[in-house]
């Protein structure tokens, strides 16, 4: 569950208080309603908490992480836009993000970090700094997930664009499955691998068998 504490207490790490055109409240407000928007049914405010439980969990393991509280906030803000049919909801959240940190008047080393890790998110590129590993594999960690959390992830995801004919949707799904499995490594980080490697190879060969 997303609560405004936690939200507010990440601002107070970061050294902010208050926005210059609005509350931090009123930015908290926003989020909630985009990740309940009635289209989405994987990129909702739980696919945010499951983050940033995976995000809790590496740090109290002493995951490296160069600057963590960064990390959290490009979990907030990663899929702040979401339209299936889009291609640029990467970008469009990172708008959103550096709107609010200039607003913030976050300093611009620490703007242009959160834009490159939601930028991250993308998954177009295996991610090549610590902080991307980790923000990288927090989001991938579904993959990994239990079975039944994982097909169910499936089904959302087949939700989502339940506009695409399914032979397309096989089709691309079936890439990009195929496109996580023959990288070396699905994750970038040691303890992502040891724990949750395994199962998402499961997992995606399974998804695979059920899509042929």
């Amino acid at each position: 569950m997303l609560t405004a504490k936690r939200w507010l207490e990440l601002w107070q790490r970061l050294g902010v208080t208050r926005q210059a055109d609005g509350t931090l409240a009123d930015t908290f407000a926003a989020l909630a309603v985009r990740y309940a928007e009635p289209h989405r049914y994987y990129h909702t405010a739980r696919h945010i908490a499951e983050c940033l439980d995976h995000f809790d969990d590496a740090r109290s393991r002493s995951l490296l992480c160069e600057h963590p509280d960064e990390i959290e906030l490009a979990l907030w803000f990663h899929d702040a836009i979401y339209a299936p049919r889009a291609k640029d909801n990467e970008a469009q959240s990172a708008q959103w993000a550096l709107r609010v940190m200039r607003s913030c008047r976050l300093p611009g080393d620490a703007q242009a970090r959160v834009n490159a890790l939601i930028m991250a998110t993308c998954h177009d590129a295996i991610p090549d700094t610590p902080d991307a590993q980790v923000l990288v594999d927090i989001d991938l960690a579904i993959l990994g997930a239990e079975a039944v959390r994982f097909d169910e992830y499936e089904t959302q995801v087949r939700a989502e664009y339940d506009w695409v004919p399914d032979f397309l949707f096989r089709r691309t799904r079936k890439k990009i499955l195929h496109g996580f499995l023959e990288r070396p490594a699905i994750y970038s980080t040691a303890y992502f691998q040891t724990q949750y490697e395994k199962k998402a190879r499961d997992n995606l060969a399974r998804s695979l068998s059920a899509l042929d």
